[in-house]
């Protein structure tokens, strides 16, 4: 399946952290293509600049972001969405995005991706906000499904149907995180192979991968320990339906060195259609 944005299928990615920048001004790296953090990047004209630059010269990049809190009530920061739309114009990414959620009210940050809550009332607040940032960066918003640990009262829309429904209202990409998939549908009964069946898969441009922590009762979304079993089904299975989408590992805590991190997202080539 191609992607309805012509977006190339990048391959097998992993997240660009401090830890390995030695490494990778020293030696090539064996990977298809690195995500960024857009916020660690903007406003940092050092060593961080340096070597995405550097790395841009071989393997393309995507940005993912953390604070445009695309469904707060606060108005959108648009020197914040300047600000992105310079970096990516700069590096020359293949993409940009973040995630479905809000980080904060009254110009207050809380550095967290907080759940919204999923009426038709948000789905319209979203939609608007969406079209507006695209409008302002002038290229498609590549948004992220959440991992969620609870669910408002007033909840009238399944997750899944509400993104759904706002990436065809807004024109929107998606990021759909397997991981995350599987770690809300633990936590909420649900799912998570109905979940994804909900998504327009056309919409899909890339993937995440990632560990979790199980803590019997609930999951936790934790970025810090190789992919478990069961996420590898559920990334199997997308796969499949989407004919191969580019793939990105996260790893965020306990980080390993650089090889131990391309031997882990390396296992997803297993799972790419032609290796079927």
């Amino acid at each position: 399946m191609t992607n309805r944005f012509d977006l190339p299928d990048l391959g097998l990615g992993v997240g660009l952290r401090t830890a390995h920048f030695s490494h990778l001004l020293d030696q090539p790296a064996p990977v298809g293509w690195f995500e960024l953090v857009s916020e660690n990047f903007m406003d940092n004209a050092g060593r961080p600049l340096h070597v995405a630059e550097t790395l841009r010269r071989d393997h393309p990049l995507v940005l993912h972001g953390v604070s445009m809190s695309i469904g707060s009530t606060d108005p959108l920061d648009l020197e914040y969405l300047r600000g992105l739309k310079r970096l990516a114009d700069r590096l020359e990414v293949a993409w940009m995005g973040d995630h479905v959620c809000w980080t904060g009210v009254q110009g207050r940050n809380g550095h967290d991706l907080y759940p919204m809550p999923y009426t038709d009332e948000s789905l319209r607040w979203i939609v608007e906000r969406i079209k507006a940032v695209q409008d302002l960066l002038e290229r498609p918003l590549v948004l992220e499904n959440p991992s969620t640990y609870l669910q408002f009262r007033s909840d009238t829309i399944a997750e899944a149907d509400f993104i759904a429904a706002m990436a065809e209202e807004a024109d929107c990409a998606l990021l759909l995180d397997v991981n995350n998939v599987y770690v809300t549908c633990r936590n909420h009964g649900l799912d998570p192979h109905a979940y994804i069946d909900v998504l327009p898969l056309d919409r899909v441009v890339q993937i995440h991968i990632a560990g979790h922590t199980d803590n019997d009762t609930h999951c936790v979304d934790t970025h810090d320990h190789p992919v478990r079993d069961e996420v590898w089904a559920l990334y199997a299975r997308t796969m499949a339906a989407t004919g191969g989408t580019s793939t990105l590992l996260e790893w965020d805590d306990h980080i390993p060195p650089f090889e131990d991190l391309v031997a882990e997202v390396e296992k997803a080539r297993a799972f790419l259609p032609e290796a079927s």
